[in-house]
């Protein structure tokens, strides 16, 4: 039987998904691009525990949070079908979106997606921003440690978030519904 020929971004997905990563570490596939990231520090893992405890106490709706969750987004760039690993996704308790789900699920339904800066921070500011307006995730936390600063993407439009709104830590950042909180950084500092 004749084979359709593969494309370079068949490829690619496919020696992707065949990775096999050391523990502890996770790939990526943004934009074209194979991204490889090692565990996160403590500071790293601190910030994204407070946004955790905040959310699920002071939220407006009851939410659901997954921890590297892998989610398969919209293609764009060079790539067919975009695989990124949040630090953290966070959905309406009411949907069960995490029960059965796959390794790599759809991302229709979460509500926010939380990074923080890692080794490659343009990957957070630009690439991944991209990626989840295209997902579609109305709302993108980037918690940036080299900048020290906490930024919220809203309104998305397309491929990018028509609104930010960055703070410095330290400050109190709100957030609009369902989350419907003051997000404090206080201790982020």
């Amino acid at each position: 039987m004749p084979h359709e020929p593969l494309t370079q971004a068949d490829v690619l997905l496919e020696g992707f998904l065949a990775l096999d990563t050391p523990e502890g570490f996770r790939a990526e596939l943004i934009e074209g691009e194979i991204i490889v990231t090692p565990p996160p520090d403590g500071d790293h893992e601190d910030c994204i525990s407070l946004i955790l405890k905040q959310v699920i106490r002071l939220a407006g709706t009851d939410m659901d949070f997954s921890g590297n969750k892998g989610l398969k987004l919209r293609s764009g760039g060079r790539c067919p079908r975009n695989h990124v690993i949040p630090d953290g996704t966070f959905a309406p308790t009411e949907l069960r979106l995490y029960r059965g789900a796959d390794p790599w699920m759809p991302c229709e339904e979460v509500a926010l997606a939380v990074e923080g800066t890692s080794t490659k921070p343009r990957a957070d500011r630009t690439d991944k921003r991209h990626c989840y307006a295209r997902g579609p995730i109305p709302l993108y936390l980037l918690v940036d440690h080299e900048e020290s600063s906490v930024t919220l993407f809203s309104e998305r439009e397309g491929d990018d978030y028509r609104q930010h709104c960055t703070i410095p830590f330290g400050k109190s950042l709100t957030r609009p519904a369902p989350f419907a909180l003051d997000l404090e950084t206080e201790a982020f500092v």
